[in-house]
């Protein structure tokens, strides 16, 4: 295993793996690490600006410190990138954590829903005010996510499709089912969703500044991508991933437990621009329940 990889994350892309191997992930906040996404000579267009972040994944919440250290900056080639703090200032102690065991309403698995409440509890422990509360607009920001990328995907798909794996192009195509590609109409209205909800999870950080919550509602399991209702439960399991993508702001997956022999875990998202809150309350997790992927496999493991 390597010490640090880097990812993708477009809707869950590092977080989401991150959590099915027990280590930890960070998908920074838009425009917080440069990125260059262009295929060929063609600029990506407006959901490929805004959506895909790249990100650290490694085995503790240290490693992702590190390596966000190195990554975050500006380069010329991406105009998103700003140059911020990686420290942002003081927040009114107690931090006020929301915790959203079920992001929508749409169900949790009980094992998800005790990680979760072990992880609310451990917060709690070290200072954090933990309070049930539901951010705000979660199926209005997965909706008008699910329009944009269809639509734009929809138009392109003959030139992006060669470069996905059968798997992501089954997934993709299962998206654009459900969600078929907008009118310029529709299109636009789901841009102007995006700067309301936006709006709105500024005015709900107020008060909570963290959110703590489910990287994927569901166990872990393989699902048939090509199979309508399995691809649907998929996409309703990652729902919290896909609207703090939608919303660009920063999250860290930490793993809790391994359950059954599956790892289990969560995610604490924060304001923009806000990565050290996440990755200091992610420390606060790992110190309590520990890491769960060795440094040095043991010999006999790796042969």
């Amino acid at each position: 295993m390597a010490a640090i990889g880097l990812g993708n994350d477009a809707g869950g892309s590092v977080r989401l793996p991150a959590m099915f191997c027990g280590v930890a992930a960070l998908k920074p906040t838009y425009g917080r690490i440069p990125m260059e996404h262009r295929i060929g000579d063609t600029d990506p267009t407006l959901a490929s600006q805004l959506f895909p972040t790249d990100g650290p994944i490694a085995r503790t919440v240290a490693d992702l410190q590190a390596a966000f250290q190195v990554l975050a900056g500006t380069d010329p080639r991406d105009p998103r990138a700003v140059a911020v703090p990686l420290v942002g200032p003081p927040c009114a102690e107690p931090i006020r954590v929301a915790v959203s065991v079920d992001p929508g309403g749409l169900g949790v698995h009980p094992q998800i829903r005790t990680e979760i409440e072990r992880a609310a509890a451990a917060l709690a422990d070290a200072g954090y005010v933990v309070e049930e509360a539901e951010p705000p607009r979660i199926d209005d920001a997965t909706q008008a996510y699910s329009t944009l990328i269809t639509t734009e995907f929809g138009l392109s798909w003959p030139r992006i499709r060669p470069l996905l794996t059968a798997a992501s192009a089954a997934h993709m195509e299962l998206s654009m089912r459900r969600r078929p590609p907008a009118d310029l109409a529709a299109y636009l209205q789901a841009t102007a969703t995006r700067h309301g909800v936006m709006r709105d999870w500024a005015g709900f950080a107020q008060r909570y500044p963290l959110v703590l919550g489910p990287v994927y509602a569901e166990r872990p399991f393989d699902a048939a991508l090509d199979d309508d209702e399995a691809g649907e439960s998929i996409i309703r399991a990652m729902r919290l991933c896909t609207a703090t993508t939608f919303l660009g702001v920063p999250a860290v997956a930490v793993p809790t437990g391994v359950v059954d022999g599956q790892p289990l875990g969560v995610q604490v998202i924060g304001p923009w621009h806000r990565e050290d809150m996440c990755l200091q309350a992610a420390a606060v997790l790992e110190s309590r329940f520990g890491s769960f992927t060795p440094v040095q496999p043991a010999l006999d493991a790796v042969a």
